[in-house]
């Protein structure tokens, strides 16, 4: 799996971030965006007059999947205009997506005491302006100034009031009745301005203990509007102009309403709109795990902060009502506003950073679906889907400009960087959404309101679903061989396949080798995982994974499959922490032979070796072998697998298995920086220079007459430098993928657009073949895995030059 809804990859530009910043005007960053623990809350008012609570604190939160240690590590605390930090020394862990606290210094008053504590200081904190750093060491900062937040070990800092030191802008200042919370889902954007707001001190330790102050003062029970209205918050531009500030009974009427997760909250709209269209008139009201008592209809104002919240690194902001939040309930049972219909203009969007352009949403589409931001809109026409239905999370996304790029099974086919499909809109049905494959149609009628997430960017909440209709898309088969000598070589990525996985999953993919791949004889796994799956205890052989599959095809009909494989080093591999997945070889005895040359283990590299020094036959110096694993090329990356294959009277064949780094990292194509970054790509480049190494080797110690098959998920376009330095522009390998036409190009489907992950590319000593992708899984919601397998036929007695006819390439390998 190269990025299922877990794991979604991005398009973007291969730009280092300080670069993209420096381009766009933006401010820097401080040391890294953490994305695992973080300051997550700070209170310098305890014990003072008026307070509830008697001591000071600072709460972390961990923002990861799994504990984190802070043994060694400190909280540190400076004055607004101070150099001297004083510290507290932490011990013991984290939980996953748990809260650490910090007790700190005591006032004379406050009648509450907080939670037991997980660490404990004697700093005064400052109640209205100070500087709190989360450091790795127990070390006091020294000689920083005001750039602490960049200095060595600095994990996360907050500038609070009147202080100059802290990332970006200043977060607010405290008072005795007030604290500074991270705000949303708590990602850190490095801007305390952005990701703290303002309200009632409530603290939380290891244990899941939480006590607050109490309630907000004021008078929970006026309705009356004021003066603020959600156009005001808007604004023109994408960040509102009025963040950072409370707000006070802002009125609307309620358009949806989120009561599941962790970001529930509704959206509300001003039925009175102003005269300027760039100022969108709704917006969404966060409160947090707090199920909102609001329904669909109601009239209601709202208070709170005004925050700008970035469900991911790189991406766009959210405009939200937030913070300490009141909600006063004025009547029900109201009218909506009427939804706009969604029209879409012809580009998707501009270049640099977006946030500091003007709007223009007659000319782009990111403009538009901003200046349309917590806004009701419909889909007045009806829709293809270019994606399968996600029936769990009822996910999918349609086009509203059919013509655009067309694949011919009902998709939208991603050709470049430079042209994103601009018709491509995500709906996310909140009561549900039916099973539906590409080509399906919805039909006019979809209403909800303009959300934007970390998943898809810019998306529509739909409250009201038209009627899906099924396209009678069919799975694709592999037809039968020409002749009985050709062999045929396949690459699957069989998403994580774990012998704890349900015999169903074993089936599935078992069914699809021998129904639709026609049993390969060569088949290259990518995704394999150890005995034990996802449980991180140590273990990396993955034996009983392997024999349950092969078990599994041999019941559907197929083959005795023979396999080959090495085992990862433990937790070195990337994936699923725990998983340890690797590539293997599945091959048919029957049909060719695996030639076993001892000595390949984790930690060894192949290399090819001539029989005299100045002889063209060649072999490998280990079989199965993995190529140069020490390499920093192969980081937290999985290492290519070679092997060595004898086929049609002992004709040697190489077959190099791979499974490049992914996606993960890089930004969204709706990102506030446009074009959007490709982070990961740096690391896939220098995995595609190995493997372009070691083949350049191969043919060059076999005098070109080597043939070589290279394949897997390359997570990568067929049009991205990786796979151009893969290839040498096609002077060493050619890709099969472009050997197919343009609006075929696809074998995985990720926001709307079909594209390319997966590759076979081969040498040129492989003169006659056929190949195609067989398409069963990306464009159905019923799938096995989330890609698309691939197959190569080696045709038989095509060695002669000129070539027999049936050694041309384009003969067809699957039935359309």
């Amino acid at each position: 799996m190269a990025h299922s809804r877990a794991r979604r990859r991005i398009v973007a530009a291969a730009l280092p971030l300080a670069v993209i910043a420096a381009m766009a005007g933006l401010p820097g960053t401080a040391n890294a965006l953490s994305t695992d623990v973080v300051i997550s809350g700070v209170y310098g008012g305890g014990g003072n007059s008026g307070a509830v609570f008697k001591n000071d604190y600072i709460e972390l939160a961990n923002l990861s999947d799994n504990p984190v240690s802070v043994a060694g590590w400190s909280v540190q605390y400076a004055s607004a205009a101070g150099v001297v930090f004083q510290t507290t020394a932490l011990s013991g862990s984290i939980p996953a997506h748990g809260k650490y606290l910090v007790q700190q210094a005591q006032g004379a008053g406050g009648t509450v005491a907080l939670p037991t504590p997980d660490a404990t200081g004697t700093i005064p904190m400052s109640g209205t302006s100070g500087v709190v750093a989360l450091s790795t060491s127990t070390v006091p900062l020294a000689g920083c100034g005001t750039a602490c937040s960049t200095a060595p070990n600095v994990k996360d800092l907050i500038g609070y009031g009147a202080t100059a030191n802290v990332e970006t802008l200043a977060a607010p200042g405290l008072s005795n009745t007030t604290a500074d919370a991270r705000s949303g889902a708590m990602i850190d954007t490095d801007n305390n301005a952005a990701d703290f707001s303002s309200g009632v001190p409530k603290a939380t330790n290891t244990a899941g203990t939480t006590v607050s102050a109490g309630d907000d003062p004021g008078d929970p029970g006026d309705p009356t509007p004021g003066p603020i209205r959600i156009h005001d918050i808007q604004g023109a531009g994408r960040i509102s102009p009025i963040v950072g500030q409370n707000v006070t009974n802002v009125p609307g009427i309620v358009t949806a309403v989120r009561v599941t997760g962790s970001a529930r909250g509704y959206w509300i709209q001003d039925p009175t709109v102003d005269a300027d269209p760039l100022t969108s008139e709704g917006v969404f009201v966060f409160t947090g795990t707090t199920t909102p008592a609001v329904a669909i209809g109601d009239s209601v104002v709202a208070s709170g902060r005004i925050t700008e919240f970035r469900p991911a690194t790189g991406s766009q902001s959210l405009t939200e009502i937030g913070g300490t939040v009141k909600t006063i309930k004025v009547s029900g049972g109201n009218a909506l506003p009427t939804p706009v219909p969604v029209a879409f203009p012809d580009a998707y969007t501009k270049t640099g950073s977006l946030e500091a352009q003007p709007l223009e949403p007659n000319s782009y589409v990111l403009d538009w679906l901003e200046v349309h931001e917590g806004m009701r809109v419909t889909v007045a026409q009806d829709t293809r889907l270019v994606s399968p239905v996600n029936t769990e999370f009822a996910e999918l996304w349609v086009t509203l400009k059919p013509n655009q790029n067309p694949t011919p099974r009902g998709g939208t086919v991603y050709k470049s960087y430079d042209d994103q499909n601009s018709g491509r809109l995500m709906i996310l049905a909140l009561n549900g959404a039916p099973a539906a494959n590409v080509g399906s149609t919805l039909a006019a009628g979809t209403a909800g309101v303009v959300d934007y997430q970390s998943f898809g960017g810019y998306v529509v909440l739909a409250t009201q679903l038209g009627t899906i209709t099924e396209g009678g898309l069919k799975k694709q088969k592999v037809l039968p061989p020409k002749k009985a000598g050709d062999l045929s070589v396949a690459t699957y990525n069989v998403e994580n396949l774990a012998f704890t996985n349900p015999a169903s999953k074993f089936a599935k993919l078992a069914q699809a080798v021998v129904t639709n791949l026609g049993s390969p004889d060569i088949l290259a796994l990518e995704e394999i995982q150890d005995n034990n799956g996802a449980t991180n205890d140590g273990t990396v052989v993955a034996d009983q994974t392997i024999a349950k599959f092969v078990a599994a095809i041999q019941a559907a009909g197929g083959p005795a499959y023979d396999s080959r494989s090495i085992n990862p080093n433990n937790g070195t591999d990337g994936g699923e922490p725990g998983g340890n997945i690797r590539q293997v070889f599945l091959f048919n005895p029957a049909r060719t032979t695996f030639v076993d040359r001892p000595g390949g283990d984790a930690n060894t590299a192949v290399s090819v070796v001539r029989a005299r020094p100045t002889s063209n036959q060649v072999s490998l110096s280990v079989s199965p072998g993995r190529i140069d694993p020490g390499s920093d090329a192969w980081g937290s990356s999985r290492k290519p697998l070679v092997g060595e294959f004898l086929f049609d009277g002992n004709k040697q064949l190489f077959v190099v298995a791979n499974h490049f780094n992914s996606k993960g990292g890089d930004y969204p194509l709706s990102a506030a920086v446009q074009p959007p970054v490709r982070t990961s790509e740096v690391q896939r480049q220098k995995q595609a220079t190995e493997v372009n190494e070691f083949i350049q080797d191969l043919s060059v110690k076999s005098a070109g007459r080597a043939r070589a098959i290279v394949l897997g998920d390359l997570n990568d376009y067929q049009f991205s430098p990786s796979i151009q330095t893969l290839t040498g522009n096609g002077t060493v390998l050619k890709t099969l993928i472009d050997t197919l036409p343009a609006d075929q190009r696809y074998s995985y489907v990720f926001d709307g657009n079909s594209q390319v992950l997966d590759h076979i590319a081969i040498s040129p000593a492989i003169k006659g073949y056929s190949y195609g992708i067989v398409h069963i899984n990306a464009e159905f919601s019923d799938q096995a895995s989330d890609h698309d397998p691939q197959i190569v036929r080696i045709l038989t007695g095509c060695d002669t030059d000129p070539l027999p006819t049936r050694c041309l390439p384009g003969s067809p390998v699957v039935d359309q």
